[in-house]
């Protein structure tokens, strides 16, 4: 087994580690109780996994304020648990239960949660990069400071709305952070196929949008790029890109086999760049915890994901009328 290269970094407390460590740890386990539940049959349509990329999205939550939005494509469990949505309601609306963030009518791809400044979970490609931009404009037009990140990958970087995007956003000066979520591969597509630019956030150029390219298997590399981002952002200077480049150990979805690479292409990922791991190790080699210490850890947030299915299975399905509700808005009549 190669050993993972881990160097000691000063500019961050023992307890952000521990923070960093098992908030990444609960999106994992998380995601990996939500792949058995799909297998149970508990979970319909599509379901896609975060397992692998769980350093992009904490990072960037260590990076945020209270205020700032996030908005994501349908691989967004993830996004939901860093921004502190509760596990119980995500896992509900995962099952289509009236316990879930959308009453159950949203399942996996589309829900939100306005307290907590997540946007959705959106399926069609690259759809939710607009609204992002949309998100940021009415930020500056309020002028209240606020920052968003939009989140798509390196597969929806291609589609055509993104750049008219960057153009307005631009044009607009938005304090509107675009993640590229890089994991390599297009749903089956690998990034050398499908994308004719080996570095996907050099795209901004041409609207005069700063970017750059970000080790997303490392937490701390992802909080400082995002830092950056941030301040730059909220400073005035209108946009920024952040290609964070990842790796995703499942498949697109579940229903996917992913024979479009290797088991042992995925396995030396795993060994050697692990993001959990990586921060595992900072923990005891700094001696900032010990083996008990994160075995601890672990056992609370197994506890965690396993109430959250707990909840899920015991509440109810929506009410067939619940299909009627969220459609129609009530609007007095004006007078003639």
């Amino acid at each position: 087994m190669a050993a993972r290269k881990t160097q000691a970094k000063p500019n961050v407390s023992a307890d952000e580690l521990k923070q960093y460590y098992r908030d990444m740890l609960l999106i994992r386990r998380f995601e990996e109780k939500a792949g058995q539940l799909y297998g149970m049959g508990l979970i319909g349509g599509f379901c896609h996994l975060y397992i692998g990329q769980e350093a992009v999205v904490v990072g960037l939550e260590a990076a945020a304020e209270e205020g700032d939005k996030r908005i994501t494509t349908y691989r967004d469990h993830g996004h939901m648990l860093a921004c502190g949505m509760d596990p119980k309601g995500v896992m509900a609306e995962l099952t289509g239960r009236e316990g879930g963030y959308s009453k159950g009518k949203g399942g996996s791809m589309h829900m939100f949660s306005r307290d907590k400044h997540f946007y959705g979970g959106h399926g069609i490609v690259g759809a939710n990069v607009p609204l992002g931009a949309g998100l940021a404009f009415a930020d500056k037009y309020l002028e209240n400071g606020r920052v968003t990140f939009t989140y798509f990958g390196d597969g929806a970087a291609n589609q055509g709305q993104v750049y008219e995007t960057f153009n307005m956003a631009a044009l607009w000066n938005l304090p509107v952070i675009f993640v590229i979520e890089n994991n390599q591969y297009a749903m089956g597509t690998s990034q050398k196929r499908s994308t004719s630019t080996p570095e996907i956030h050099t795209r901004g150029e041409a609207f005069g949008i700063p970017g750059e390219s970000v080790d997303g298997m490392d937490v701390l590399a992802v909080r400082d790029a995002g830092k950056k981002a941030v301040e730059h952002c909220r400073s005035g200077k209108g946009p920024y890109i952040l290609e964070i480049k990842t790796y995703r150990y499942r498949g697109h979805s579940m229903s996917d086999p992913a024979k479009y690479r290797t088991r042992e292409e995925v396995q030396k990922i795993r060994e050697e760049k692990d993001a959990i791991e990586h921060v595992r190790d900072l923990l005891l080699q700094g001696k900032h915890a010990t083996e008990d210490d994160l075995k601890a850890i672990d056992k609370e947030i197994k506890q965690i994901v396993n109430e959250s299915a707990d909840f899920a299975k015991e509440s109810p399905e929506p009410a067939l009328d619940e299909l009627w509700t969220d459609i129609y808005a009530d609007v007095a009549p004006q007078n003639a």
